[in-house]
């Protein structure tokens, strides 16, 4: 609550901040990728680590867009600035200018104007401030969820584990923050569980899978816990879309998929090879024994602990790897998921028609309003195909006699 002088300062002079959580998704992959864990701790201000996280400013969705809009209106709102230099607030900003300036030599980018914070700001009012002003609705430029989930988990632990208390900090309601913080717990989980292979920044387009995955299980017993994460987890990991795996949110959903990959020819022998890993249960530093808790691997029923075993192994595989069949051939993991991507939607799909079978009182109705609508679609495009010259009228008419036939087939019985 005090006025805060303004200066401008030269945009190779001010820091950007490494504690930025808009980028910490991003950080750990350059961390991963240069095996170096105190990149931006060891000289969070020093030459190296300022220019990885200008190239991760400069990569960012959206910074050409940037750039135009301060060449074209220059800077409309004041960064803020430590007294030591590092930005709060307008890294991105900064960064666009200082692109500006040493790229596209505009002279009027040399400088950025700064609010100046007291010399006293510690560590946890830096972060209160960046929760303020960037992760405010109106901010422009959103974060990534899973950027802004790794705010909220830092917050929580600090506030006292107490999501209100997040919430009030990021002007934020508490169920919507708490289900942020929820949905990241899985992410940590399958990260884990790739032991390097893959990186948080890897599933920020997988948002809605982490989220339907956090809002099913979190009441649910344990043996259906495993059993729909292992199946969400692996449909993930092969590129199924959210809303076929929404079909597998089910007890039974492990049993399914493993049913449906054991039917496949082509993931037989990748089935086998898989079960012939010796099981690493027991080992300290096993992520797979941490996701299933005091359980342990061996104790999971049914075929959840199968599905668990063929996920933990192909979790840790890079789509160009390759692996090595007890046959002797080798097989692509890129070819790998797409074979158990195609396996899963075909379970997804078996759940779906099975859970429509259960109503099987409404199942005929629902049918038939969903042959309706597609034959109102059928009529409503029917003249623009007429009109085509390639359009074949006969083979048009074979099919509604077919139909007319099926019509006759739902009149009731004499």
């Amino acid at each position: 609550q005090r006025e805060l002088p303004v200066v401008e300062v030269d945009v190779d002079w001010a820091r950007f901040s490494t504690l930025n959580h808009r980028t910490r998704a991003e950080q750990l992959r350059a961390i991963h990728e240069t095996k170096r864990s105190d990149l931006f701790t060891a000289d969070p201000l020093g030459n190296e680590a300022q220019a990885v996280q200008y190239k991760i400013l400069r990569e960012q969705r959206g910074f050409e867009d940037l750039k135009n809009d301060l060449h074209e209106r220059h800077q409309q709102e004041s960064a803020v600035i430590t007294a030591e230099g590092v930005l709060i607030n307008g890294n991105r900003r900064v960064a666009a200018l200082r692109s500006l300036y040493h790229d596209d030599h505009v002279m009027k980018a040399k400088y950025v104007r700064c609010l100046l914070l007291p010399e006293d700001a510690t560590p946890n009012e830096l972060v209160d401030l960046e929760a303020e002003l960037q992760i405010a609705k109106d901010f422009k430029e959103e974060y990534s969820w899973v950027n802004e989930a790794m705010l909220i988990e830092e917050l929580y632990d600090r506030e006292g584990r107490s999501f209100a208390h997040v919430a009030r900090k990021m002007h934020s309601e508490e169920r919507g923050v708490k289900e942020l913080y929820e949905k990241l717990q899985q992410l940590h989980q399958l990260v884990a569980l790739s032991k390097g292979a893959k990186l948080h920044i890897d599933f920020t387009e997988n948002e809605s899978a982490f989220d339907e995955l956090a809002k099913h299980i979190k009441n649910k017993p344990k043996p259906e816990q495993d059993s729909v994460r292992s199946s969400y987890f692996l449909g993930t990991l092969s590129g199924v879309h959210y809303r076929t795996l929404r079909h597998l949110r089910r007890a039974d959903a492990a049993d399914l998929v493993y049913k449906e990959m054991s039917g496949n020819k082509t993931l037989k022998p990748f089935l086998q090879a898989v079960a012939a890993v010796p099981s690493s249960s027991g080992a300290a530093d096993d992520p797979l024994e941490d996701l299933l808790g005091d359980a342990g691997l061996t104790k999971v029923s049914g075929r959840s602990g199968d599905l668990m075993k063929v996920l933990g192994f192909l979790a840790t595989k890079r789509q160009e790897e390759s692996i090595s069949l007890l046959t002797g051939d080798k097989v692509q993991v890129r070819d790998l998921q797409n074979t158990i991507s195609t396996a899963i939607e075909a379970a997804a799909t078996d759940a779906e028609e099975d859970a429509k079978d259960s109503t099987a009182i409404n199942a005929p109705l629902a049918r038939i309003e969903e042959a309706i609508a597609k034959i109102q679609r059928a009529a409503d495009t029917l003249p623009k195909a007429r009109a085509m010259p390639e359009w074949k009228e006969a083979d048009f008419q074979a099919k509604t006699t077919e139909m007319r036939a099926m019509f006759k087939k739902l009149e009731p019985p004499k």
